[in-house]
C-alpha cells in the first residue's frame, strides 16, 4: 500500500507539473502572439522630398508630430535640394524601391503615372477644401495620382538692399523683357567689372518657355506631344543672352554653371555674384531665411502677353509599389488638413491648398509669406496656363536643353547650331 500510495502521489505531482508547464507555454504563446501583432501594426514610411533647409526643418517637425499622434507610424526621411533629386528617384523607381511617399512635380507627373509607378489617390484623402481646378492638376488620364500641397507662381527675385544702395530703378511687377534687359545694363554700370546683374537663362528650358509664351507664340509642346520651339524666338533669346554675356551683365559660363539654388555659398544671387534670379512664390521663406529682409519678388517679364504662370508648388504622391499605401494616404490627408500640421508647415510649400487652413493661417502670415502671396496675386490676372511636358519628354527638357544651352554659354556652338541640334534630339522623343 505504501508503494502504491507513493506511486499515486508521484503520478499526481507529475501531472500537476505537466499542466503547469502547458499553462506556461500557453501564456508564452499568447504573449508572443500579442508581441507579433503589435510589431505587425508598426509601420515605417519612407518619405522623399526636395527643398531648402527651412522646408526640411518644418517637415521633420511635422513628421515628429504625426508620430506623436500615431505611435505605430514612424518615418525614414530622405531629403535634398532639387539638384540630383530626380536622378535619385529614377534609380529607386527602376529598382522598384521608391519611397512610400514622394514629393512630385508637375513636370514629372505624367512620366511616373504613365509608367504605373504611382498609386491612385482618388479615395482616402479628404480634398473637399481644395479648389477643383487645382486638384485636377494632380490627375493623369482622369485618375488622381498626386495631391497638390501649395499654390505657386513663377517670378524673379532681386536683391532690393543692393539695388537701393546703387540708386537704380527697382524691378517692378508687370515689367517687360526690354525693361528687364535695360535694368541689367543700368545696374552693370554701377556694380563694376567683378560683379554681374542678371542670371544667364540660355540653358533654362522653363525660362525660354516663359519667353515664347510672352511673345504670343504658344506652348512649346503641341497637344499631340510634338515640340513647338519657335525658331526666330529661340534665336532671339539666345543671341540676347550671348550679348549680355559679352557685356558682363550675365556671368561667364564657368561661373553660371556653379549656381546652386538656395545654397548659402553657391546660389549666385545669395552670394552676391548677381542681383537677380528666377524664383517661385513658394520659396519666399527659404530665401528670406538665408538673408532676412534682403530680397523682394516681382513677376516674370512680359511682351505682348504675360510670361508667368500659376501652378501647384508640388504634390505628394504614393509609390505604387508601397506596402503601406493606405497609411500613406492617411498621412497625406493629415498633412494638408490638420491645423496643428499647418501651424508647423506654414508656407514652406507655398500657400496651403485647403481653404480652411488658409483662413486660419492668414492672420499669422509673416513678411516673406506676404511676399510670396503678392507674387501669386500679381501673376494671377493674366497668368499663362501651365502645361507640363508630355509623357516621355522630361529628359529633353531637364537635360538635353540644358546641355545644348551650356554649349552656347561656353562658345562651343552658335545659337543657330543649337537650334538644329535640339531639332534633331527632339526626333527621338516624338
Amino acid at each position: 500500500m505504501n508503494v502504491m500510495k507513493s506511486l499515486t502521489v508521484l503520478l499526481s505531482a507529475i501531472m500537476l507539473l505537466t499542466a503547469a508547464a502547458c499553462s506556461g507555454n500557453d501564456k508564452n504563446t499568447t504573449a508572443e502572439s500579442t508581441e507579433q501583432a503589435a510589431e505587425a501594426s508598426q509601420v515605417k514610411l519612407r518619405i522623399l522630398w526636395w527643398g531648402s533647409q527651412s522646408r526640411h526643418d518644418a517637415t521633420l517637425k511635422a513628421l515628429d508630430l504625426y508620430t506623436q499622434k500615431n505611435p505605430n507610424v514612424t518615418f525614414e526621411p530622405e531629403f535634398s535640394g532639387w539638384d540630383g533629386y530626380w536622378d535619385k528617384l529614377a534609380t529607386q523607381s527602376a529598382a522598384k524601391n521608391a519611397p512610400d511617399i514622394i514629393q512630385m512635380d508637375a513636370s514629372y507627373l505624367a512620366e511616373y503615372a504613365g509608367r504605373n509607378q504611382l498609386a491612385d489617390l482618388s479615395t482616402g484623402v479628404a480634398t473637399g477644401d481644395i479648389d477643383a481646378a487645382l486638384l485636377n492638376t494632380g490627375k493623369y488620364q482622369d485618375k488622381l495620382y498626386a495631391i497638390p500641397l501649395g499654390n505657386n507662381a513663377i517670378g524673379m527675385a532681386y536683391n532690393k538692399e543692393a539695388v537701393e544702395k546703387l540708386g537704380i530703378t527697382k524691378p517692378a511687377n508687370g515689367w517687360t523683357w526690354d525693361q528687364f534687359f535695360a535694368f541689367g545694363k543700368e545696374a552693370k554700370a554701377k556694380v563694376g567689372s567683378d560683379k554681374y546683374v542678371l542670371p544667364d537663362l540660355s540653358a533654362a528650358f522653363g525660362q525660354y518657355v516663359n519667353y515664347q509664351l510672352s511673345k504670343g507664340l504658344g506652348q512649346v509642346f503641341t497637344d499631340d506631344g510634338k515640340l513647338n520651339l519657335d525658331k526666330d524666338s529661340y534665336l532671339e533669346f539666345e543671341r540676347k543672352f550671348a550679348e549680355l554675356r559679352k557685356e558682363g551683365i550675365v556671368p561667364p559660363g564657368e561661373v553660371s554653371v556653379t549656381d546652386k539654388e538656395l545654397d548659402p555659398q553657391l546660389d549666385l544671387m545669395v552670394n552676391g555674384t548677381t542681383l537677380v534670379r528666377i524664383v517661385h512664390a513658394a520659396q519666399a521663406n527659404s530665401f528670406d531665411s538665408l538673408k532676412p529682409g534682403v530680397f523682394d519678388f516681382v513677376t516674370i517679364p512680359k511682351n505682348e502677353q504675360a510670361g508667368g504662370w500659376l501652378k501647384p508648388s508640388m504634390f505628394w504622391s504614393a509609390s505604387a509599389n508601397s506596402e503601406h499605401v493606405e497609411e500613406a494616404k492617411k498621412f497625406i490627408d493629415w498633412f494638408i488638413n490638420d491645423p496643428e500640421a499647418a501651424e508647423i508647415l506654414g508656407t514652406s510649400r507655398g500657400v496651403p491648398v485647403s481653404s480652411k487652413i488658409v483662413e486660419s493661417l492668414t492672420p499669422k502670415f509673416n513678411a516673406p509669406d506676404k511676399m510670396g502671396i503678392s507674387l501669386i496675386t500679381n501673376t494671377a490676372p493674366d497668368a499663362q496656363l501651365y502645361v507640363p511636358e508630355p509623357k516621355g519628354w522630361s529628359n529633353f527638357t531637364q537635360k538635353d536643353f540644358k546641355a545644348v544651352g551650356e554649349k552656347i554659354m561656353f562658345g562651343e556652338i552658335t545659337p543657330e547650331q543649337a537650334y538644329e541640334e535640339l531639332a534633331v534630339l527632339a526626333k527621338d522623343y516624338e
